[in-house]
């Protein structure tokens, strides 16, 4: 297995940035993922490390070799792409054994055997190698492809949204599997996605990823529970964060217009420092967790408020409600409240899990003690 160092890394398209100025270190053995909208530059970033762009600036390593000049044979990193490559009228068998057949490995046919065996078993698809991929699933196709890349026992393992055209159950069902994959094997994954859920529950490390640029780089609980600014907050968490105009003045957080709005005390906040405000416009950043509902008013940042909108989850309510007719959030109910839409509620901010983004530069902020 190998670490993977990108240093400085950046590659363009004509006047198109796909990768600006990229560092970012993998250990060895980790399930890293990287996440980011569609065009943010993640399969660009995987093709450099494979070898299949060169990259304009900066430098590539695996474990301590810079590897910028290493045609993507010598690399040996194995890439899953987002639709199978596969050999449609070759068995899985074929396919399986096809990589170990090269010029460059010339694997025995014992080993070869033993490797298809031993994988196919671990892939659960043994019971498919004499079938053609034609005949395969969805599901069923992509643990080939999976196989395909394994079965050279590469350094670094490298996917490209390799489930993004699975249906939700299958999805589901492969997240769990490349998991306990990962674990079994030990190899070094790379894994993009925009998918934040297959982020969430399947990277060690995640790097949010927005233009090219690294917006941050931490575990799961940090990257949605300490955003580093407004994107990172925005596209993590499912609904999405609640962000509101705010102002600050003196010890008091105004959200809203003045002549209707909540006030909250900012004694009770609790925000990591990321930068200082350069002025008192900012944005008041809570998810719909953790807003708490009742019939009744509640002690602290309680406020009157009426559901506007209801989506019904099975497990929980999603409530869009109204303070006034521009300040509308989202907040999480239990179906047994039997909230319907026109009710009257308090909503309760629980401000020491609550964000302060400036206005500006978009960036968390500390607040004055």
């Amino acid at each position: 297995m190998a670490e993977v160092k990108l240093v400085e890394l950046t590659k363009k398209f004509g006047d198109i940035t796909a990768v600006n100025v990229m560092n970012l270190d993998i250990k060895d053995r980790e399930f890293f993922v990287l996440l980011g909208p569609t065009g943010a530059g993640k399969t660009t970033t995987l093709r450099l490390v494979a070898g299949l762009e060169k990259p304009d600036v900066g430098d590539i390593f695996l474990d301590t070799n810079k590897v910028n000049s290493w045609s993507p044979a010598v690399r040996d990193v194995a890439f899953v792409f987002q639709y199978y490559t596969l050999y449609p009228h070759y068995t899985v068998r074929q396919n399986l054994e096809f990589p170990l057949k090269s010029n460059l490995r010339k694997t025995p046919r014992a080993e070869i055997d033993k490797k298809i065996a031993d994988i196919s078993k671990i892939l659960h698809i043994d019971h498919l190698l004499d079938r053609q991929t034609v005949n395969l699933s969805g599901g069923e196709m992509q643990r080939v492809a999976i196989g395909r890349a394994i079965v050279r026992t590469p350094k670094v393992f490298l996917m490209d949204e390799p489930l993004s055209n699975l249906d939700a159950k299958l999805r589901e069902e492969m997240r769990a599997e490349l998991a306990r994959l990962h674990i079994d094997l030990g190899f070094t994954f790379f894994y993009v996605t925009h998918d934040q859920v297959e982020a969430m529950t399947m990277g060690d490390r995640i790097g949010v990823l927005n233009e090219g640029s690294l917006m941050q780089v931490g575990y799961p609980d940090e990257i949605y529970n300490r955003p580093k600014n407004m994107f990172v907050a925005k596209f993590v968490g499912s609904p999405m964060v609640n962000l509101l105009e705010s102002e600050i003045a003196g010890e008091k957080l105004i959200i809203g217009r003045r002549e209707k709005a909540m006030e909250c005390s900012l004694n009770a906040m609790q925000c990591k420092i990321v930068g200082r405000s350069k002025s008192k416009n900012v944005f008041l950043g809570i998810r719909p967790e953790d807003i708490t509902i009742s019939r009744e008013k509640q002690p602290g940042n309680s406020f009157k408020c009426s559901v506007y909108f209801k989506q019904s989850m099975g497990v929980e309510d999603i409530l869009n409600l109204k303070f006034t007719d521009d300040l509308i959030f989202k907040a999480l109910a239990p179906p047994r409240l039997s909230i319907d839409v026109g009710d009257s509620l308090y909503a309760t901010f629980l401000m020491d899990r609550a964000h302060i983004f400036d206005a500006e530069t978009e960036e968390r902020l500390e607040m004055p003690k």
